[in-house]
């Protein structure tokens, strides 16, 4: 009975080592979320920026749809390319849309582990009508 009765922090010393581990695992859930969330903004945004292109949308517009998409991305870090350029799309050829976006990292633990950016890049290509 005596021994039993010396074990009461055991419980409180093996949470204090288990919870860094289960908050870091939590971090990271979260962070992953958030950079999933990214690229799924973006892989619908070039989607829909090539519908609009093979049905004689211009750069400009392929753009402007991709930022109006993309609300809770920041624009200074969208990075838009549109193949072949406006003037040399035919009837028959493909039209490519590519998005990169620089994902900045936003709980300081996981940006030592993954780095500051993660650069996600989603890309579509359609036949032009």
């Amino acid at each position: 009975m005596k021994s039993i009765r010396n074990e009461k922090g055991q419980s409180l010393v093996e949470f204090a080592i288990l919870l860094p581990v289960l908050l870091l695992l939590l971090m990271g859930i979260l962070e992953f979320g958030l950079m999933l969330n990214s690229y799924l903004t973006i892989n619908n945004s070039a989607r829909e920026g090539a519908r609009l292109g093979i049905v004689a949308g211009s750069n400009i517009e392929i753009k402007q749809l991709i930022n109006n998409i993309s609300p809770n991305l920041d624009s200074k870090y969208l990075v838009i390319n549109v193949t072949p350029p406006e003037g040399n799309r035919k009837s028959g050829d493909t039209l490519k849309v590519e998005v990169i976006y620089n994902y900045h990292v936003i709980i300081p633990i996981i940006s030592n582990i993954l780095g500051n950016v993660v650069e996600l890049k989603a890309q579509t290509s359609m036949r032009i009508e």
